[in-house]
């Protein structure tokens, strides 16, 4: 036993060398011998799997992945953006929701135009690098309104939404057809991005249930889509792993930290069975997690995403995340990697407008330190190929064969990869909440024996919420291979001719490795660093750093072997990009991915961001962003003398055998960008509808008897329910008419709108109250003032409705509207019903899509959108609110010029007071994008980034805030434009998309 690892350790290199050049080479490989028989879905043999991952052109693949939704960033040039920087984490995979809703708004109609266009995505997703898990639904969830479904569907559709049933499946079917005749070409099949494609999301495997799988699958094989079939199972035993709608590849969704964002510090343990769970339910497959947590939503009056961080922060991952290596899941990806913004319609009731969800990449597309620890994880996954396919081989609980643990508090889980004979020993505390310090020593077997873990540092520190990988046998570069590690991997690999291997350790402890030095080089002489000979081997080096360890320590330096030893902060602040191979043999279309297109990288350490490299003779070109003047560090090949910073040369010097340094200056650009003052606001009442003689003869008569939504009407009267009309989306207002007589006093009304809606009433123009709780739904009598009721003239019930979205899972189908109404004293005789202009079917607004826009006089008028005249409004400040002082609704609208210089990414936000008291609701409009819902007495959203393209950074910009005033009390709102970041370089120029009124002519 002992010495066939002898021999593995010793020949570690070959697998390495071996996937490199298959890596440039497009013909196939032989299995080897060690692997089982692979399987397919008979469609391809592009993409294949066996127990432990994928196999993608014969070459494995571990899926690190994350969750980005294209329709919360509504500009297509920033899609690269996030794509770069999940790759530059080492991400391989980005996950993605389509948004039916938005894509297909009336039936019939298939729009993916603008930012609603797939092709985009594609093209972006291939020249990061990136693959592409595609979850087009229909059902989605992502507490979007009714989970994705299109809102027609919700009042058009008879039969039960996610079955068999006829028409659900007439409504779903030209949906899915467009997507599958955007995707088939852009498979990984093609030469494309799009590794997988999943079906529906989070569902249970009933008999009906299951022939709507069956269904999807059929739809989408019969359209040549040959990629696997995914699946994302909400909890433990759902399945959809065997029988009727079983799809090839079965994953696990899992947020075991919860959504409790109120108390970000209380820890739920790590969840303990997946791996058995795995074993009993589908070995055959790889270990699949589809959604795992990345982050938390956080509801109406919640905390705010800063504490969603704290809960998922980089302690949570380094704990959870590595329990799920030890469950050996090979395929995974973070929900939300980047949570962006719901703007618009798109959220369910129980959430605001800020989706940043706590993410890596914050709704501003900052970088957060959640995006430090995944970068450290990421590097490692990626640069470790005996990673890939492991054997689980036991745990503390159950006893791990050769493994003596010495140290109660700590449990680890042994994973071994059975052809290079690499142990990967995960260890953390036995109580995973744990917050107190601990140590533990172990035994572990290895190519040279037993060892006891460490050697010469006595023990191995564990931190409280802190994980750890010790590591033998592991094989780096060509030649290289670590005999044992109690130091992170950050990088490892093959630089130029050096191998290269980058270590890294919290400060406060002690860490030890054995290697093999090679080449004449130079030793680290810090006081920290001891070098001691091996006695287990020949030539094998022991090097221990002491605590007090910060910043970056070269400890070796030869020729054909770097060795870097770094605390966590300072191995965060290095970038591995791809380097484009210049051979031509290579994966077509794939040119651009690490693993199929290239394998060449160099180390950057400095910037804020590193996009991409590229090598042209003795220039390393790179391409990325600054936020800061820093110091530059470069491993690159000893060829490479010179330097290039986002084309600008940068003045280098070389240190020791291949390491260049220099300095990187922020520009004065970024450094003293500014912004103006948002002053010379306009105002315009928006609630003519409340006016004596308003003509509403143009809106829908609510004559509807009967109606499919799941609340039925509470009264035999007509259904008052805006989605049966084509009014789904934000604001919707009814009217009520009836003739008085003197006798009527009150109306009592049921009405429906979302957690946290809001619905205000009036008697013809005098008001009578407004409800909201904080209720799906509210029954009250409004009573109506003295003298309100004009008798024998025509009397008009007004109510204006928030409509706050549609719920999800079982009830999307969701009332919204008035449920039941009693005139009291009376009858009413007439509703009218309306909502955004045009409804579903005439929307005329084509760009920014059905769900910008409500049904506010202002928002039909067009008063939003640039470009409209208010010179003949009031001048009025939006900080002196109503001029009546009480409930209403009115439109400020001011411009401001924006003029950044070229390649400056500003970050920006729309900030309101930050006091939740008063009792207002506020529609954000930025160059016509309604890209904020201010709720001032709920809260917690005070603070609404807008990025590039919904602003212009080089003109003129339109805001305009729809101010709703819920009672008889005066509201003074503040608005300011403030910078949350400025940063040189950025993606580059950004389309304006910003189409003024003639977009809704």
């Amino acid at each position: 036993m002992l010495w066939r690892r002898y021999l593995s350790w010793a020949c570690c290199a070959l697998p390495v060398l071996l996937s490199a050049h298959i890596t440039l080479s497009s013909a196939a490989t032989a299995v080897a011998a060690a692997d089982p028989p692979r399987k397919s879905n008979g469609l391809t043999d592009v993409v294949q799997w066996d127990n432990y991952t994928l196999f993608l052109r014969d070459q494995r693949i571990f899926l690190h992945s994350g969750e980005f939704h294209t329709f919360r960033l509504p500009v297509p040039d920033l899609w690269l953006d996030i794509f770069q920087k999940m790759v530059a984490a080492g991400l391989n995979g980005v996950s993605i929701y389509i948004h039916m809703g938005a894509t297909n708004p009336s039936r019939g109609v298939i729009d993916f135009n603008d930012w609603r266009a797939l092709q985009p995505m594609y093209d972006a997703a291939k020249l990061a690098g990136i693959f592409i898990v595609l979850r087009p639904g229909p059902y989605i969830n992502a507490e979007t309104t009714a989970g994705g479904i299109a809102h027609w569907i919700t009042s058009e559709v008879a039969g039960t939404l996610r079955t068999n049933a006829t028409d659900w499946t007439a409504a779903y079917e030209p949906y899915i057809a467009g997507i599958i005749n955007t995707t088939v070409p852009n498979q990984v099949t093609h030469g494309g991005p799009v590794l997988a494609v999943q079906i529906d999301n989070e569902f249970s495997q009933t008999a009906a249930h299951a022939a709507y799988f069956a269904q999807l699958e059929a739809q989408y094989r019969n359209g040549g889509i040959v990629v696997p079939l995914t699946y994302n199972d909400p909890g433990q035993g759902r399945n959809f792993i065997n029988g009727t709608g079983a799809v090839d590849i079965y994953g696990l969704d899992s947020y075991p930290q919860g959504f409790d964002c109120s108390n970000p510090r209380n820890w739920n343990p790590v969840t303990t069975n997946y791996h058995q769970y795995h074993a009993a339910n589908n070995p055959a497959e790889p270990w699949y997690m589809p959604e795992f947590q990345g982050g938390s939503f956080d509801p109406w009056g919640g905390p705010g995403y800063a504490a969603c961080e704290v809960l998922t922060g980089p302690d949570f991952q380094d704990v959870f995340y590595k329990e799920n290596w030890a469950s050996n899941v090979k395929l995974i990806s973070y929900y939300m990697l980047y949570g962006g913004t719901s703007w618009g319609g798109f959220p369910f009731p129980g959430v605001y407008t800020s989706y940043d969800y706590g993410s890596s990449i914050a709704e501003t597309r900052a970088l957060t330190p959640k995006f430090d620890e995944l970068k450290r994880q990421g590097l490692f996954l990626r640069s470790s190929p005996s990673f890939r396919k492991t054997d689980w081989i036991g745990e503390t609980s159950t006893g791990i064969p050769g493994v003596t643990l010495n140290g109660s508090a700590a449990f680890l889980t042994l994973l071994n990869n059975p052809d290079t004979g690499t142990n990967f020993l995960i260890a953390r505390q036995a109580n995973s909440t744990s917050t107190a310090n601990t140590t533990f020593s172990v035994q572990v077997p290895t190519s040279k024996g037993t060892l006891t873990l460490p050697q010469t540092t006595g023990s191995i520190a564990l931190n409280g919420r802190q994980s750890k990988l010790i590591i033998t046998d592991y094989p780096f570069g060509a030649h290289g291979s670590v005999l044992f590690t109690t130091a992170s991997v950050f990088f490892a690999g093959t630089i130029g001719s050096r191998d290269v291997l980058f270590l890294f350790g919290d400060a406060d402890q002690s860490h030890e490795f054995a290697t093999t030095l090679t080449g004449s080089g130079t030793r680290a002489s810090s006081s920290r660093v001891h070098f001691t000979s091996s006695t287990v081997g020949s030539g094998i080096t022991t090097v221990s750093i002491t605590p007090g360890s910060k910043g970056l320590i070269t400890l070796w330096d030869s020729t054909t072997q770097l060795v870097l030893f770094a605390d966590p902060v300072t191995a965060a602040s290095f970038w591995a990009p791809a380097v484009k191979s210049a051979t031509k043999n290579t994966v077509p279309g794939l040119e651009s991915f690490w693993q199929f297109g290239t394998n060449t990288t160099v180390l950057v350490g400095g910037p804020n961001l590193v996009r991409n490299a590229t090598i042209s003779g003795s220039t390393l070109a790179l391409r990325g962003d600054l936020n800061a003047s820093v110091p530059l560090t470069i491993v690159a090949p000893s060829a490479v003398s010179a330097v290039t910073w986002n084309g600008a040369k940068v003045a280098v010097r070389r240190e020791g055998h291949g390491t260049l340094t220099g300095q990187l200056a922020q520009t004065a650009a970024s450094k003293n960008v500014k912004v103006p003052k948002l002053t010379g606001w306009k105002f315009s009442d928006s609630l003519p509808e409340i006016q004596p003689g308003f003509d509403d003869s143009s809106w829908t008569v609510a004559n509807k008897t009967t109606t499919n939504i799941s609340v039925k009407p509470l009264t035999g009267g007509p259904v008052l329910y805006g989605c049966d009309y084509g009014f789904c989306e934000n604001n919707v207002l009814f009217r009520g008419h009836f003739n008085g007589t003197g006798s009527e006093t009150s109306v009592d009304l049921t009405i429906y709108g979302g957690t946290q809606f809001a619905a205000s009433v009036w008697i013809n123009d005098q008001f009578i109250d407004t409800v909201h709780n904080g209720s799906d739904h509210v029954s009250a009598t409004f009573a109506f003032p003295a003298g309100s009721v004009i008798t024998g003239q025509d009397n008009v019930i007004t109510v204006l409705q928030d409509n706050q979205g549609n719920d999800e899972d079982s009830n999307e189908k969701s009332a919204r509207g008035i449920a039941g109404f009693q005139l009291n004293g009376g009858n009413i005789t007439t509703w009218k019903v309306q909502g955004k202009v045009g409804g579903y079917t005439n929307f005329p607004d084509k760009v920014r899509g059905v769900m910008n826009e409500g049904g506010l006089f202002g928002e039909r008028e067009g008063w939003h959108l640039p470009g409209f005249d208010t010179s003949k409004w009031t001048t009025r400040d939006l900080s002196q609110g109503l001029p009546s002082g009480g409930a209403g609704v009115g439109f400020f609208v001011t411009t401001f010029d924006l003029d950044f210089a070229k390649n400056t990414d500003v970050l920006l936000s729309f900030q309101f007071e930050s006091t939740n008291t008063q009792a207002y609701r506020a529609r954000l409009f930025v160059n016509g994008w309604m890209f904020g819902k201010r709720v001032a007495n709920v809260g917690p959203q005070t603070r609404f980034p807008v990025p590039p393209g919904i602003l212009d950074y080089s003109g003129k910009n339109t805001v305009a805030v729809a101010l709703w005033a819920l009672e008889d009390t005066a509201v003074s709102p503040s608005l300011e434009l403030s910078i949350d970041g400025a940063l040189d370089g950025g993606v580059g120029p950004i389309a304006t998309n910003n189409p003024g009124w003639a977009s809704r002519a």
